[in-house]
């Protein structure tokens, strides 16, 4: 298992919580990640650019010819689009390796090494840049996490899906092992989908389970959802009197939400006509992944495969779409092997994907 955090500040920059864990003092976004398990980082991405591929991903839709056009509403309609799942979230079709999605996660972001970790770069532009400095190392994998285009309820239809309050960590689990990211492509307002957390929860993932032990059988838990744990009304009740709320992160286009993995949490949908377009991105420490390891994250990458949240370890495909025929299961026609645009392979974009070693 991994370490809880590459570097533990001196005792001087620590502060004692009443939630849980120690909250470090850093002076800038990192105050307040450690105290609330959860930040929006301002401007990581140009709001042209956030327009750019919140365009892409809708012209990846319009991609299958079932019906889908980006331009004309009355087009949006669920048996015009591919399957995904909780009503937006492409696990399949080659999602995660779209050119564009690529481009989000590292494309902008080409900083000399040695210059992400200096003081005063938090005014610049980037996703990988915050990442960065909180787990102290330039040296980052990156997850094949999917996109998510939720068209609003308001046009489409109400989605067969309700609050699933989770965390993306198992309990065995302890301290930080990983940090997830949305790299937010549309406006993400009160009244918009989005993301929900139980605020301050993440402090408190050890002390919850501690007092509330996991018994019994417990069926979500697979090889592809290892690292997952859901939490019931009365769990939450656990986190509200420990002084948590349920907040809904609002952000702009262009804003990147970074969450503890131990922070509950869930997805709304929007009460507004806004279509959600995000791309989830989280990174961890190279140094954290095994040879082997590192031998199957290759050849997911080469096979185009989507995978859980995790980019070290807890490595598992969604493997490829199927659809249900008369009762029988089948491949779905619609699959794909491969993205329909490719990303240029640098060594940089090599190195996030894990396929070549620091």
């Amino acid at each position: 298992m991994a370490p809880s955090r590459l570097a533990t500040p001196p005792p001087s920059t620590m502060a004692s919580s009443l939630k849980g864990e120690s909250v470090p003092r850093y002076g800038d976004f990192r105050d307040d990640f450690y105290r609330d398990g959860y930040v929006v980082i301002k401007g990581a991405l140009s709001k042209e650019r956030a327009s750019y591929y919140s365009n892409e991903a809708l012209k990846w839709l319009e991609s299958f010819n079932i019906g889908f056009d980006k331009n004309d509403k009355s087009t949006w309609k669920k048996e015009n689009l591919p399957q995904s799942w909780k009503g937006g979230m492409y696990l399949h079709y080659a999602a995660a390796h779209e050119k564009y999605v690529w481009e989000a996660r590292w494309y902008d972001h080409e900083f000399p090494k040695g210059e992400i970790l200096k003081e005063g770069l938090d005014s610049e532009p980037g996703v990988i840049a915050p990442f960065a400095k909180l787990w102290g190392t330039e040296e980052l994998l990156v997850s094949f996490d999917t996109v998510n285009i939720t068209l609003p309820p308001s046009i489409v239809g109400e989605y067969d899906s309700k609050p699933w309050p989770h965390t993306d960590q198992a309990p065995e689990r302890h301290g930080m092992n990983c940090v997830q990211g949305i790299i937010n492509l549309s406006q993400a307002g009160p009244n918009d989908g989005g993301l929900v957390v139980v605020k301050g929860s993440a402090p408190l993932f050890d002390r919850f389970f501690e007092e509330n032990p996991v018994t019994g059988p417990t069926p979500w838990r697979s090889a592809k959802h290892q690292d997952f744990h859901p939490y019931s009304e009365e769990n939450l009740d656990w986190y509200r009197a420990q002084g948590c709320e349920l907040v809904k992160v609002c952000a702009e286009a262009g804003d990147l939400i970074m969450w503890d993995s131990r922070e509950v949490h869930w997805a709304t949908f929007a009460e507004s006509d806004v279509t959600r377009t995000i791309i989830y991105a989280t990174y961890t420490p190279a140094s954290w992944m095994t040879p082997e390891n590192q031998v199957l994250k290759k050849e997911m990458f080469e096979k185009f495969q989507t995978t859980t949240h995790w980019p070290h370890t807890n490595l598992y495909t969604h493997g490829a779409a199927t659809i249900t025929v008369d009762g029988v299961e089948k491949p779905d026609p619609l699959e794909r092997d491969e993205p329909i645009n490719k990303p240029v392979h640098s060594e940089r974009l090599l190195k996030l994907a894990g396929v070549v070693p620091y």
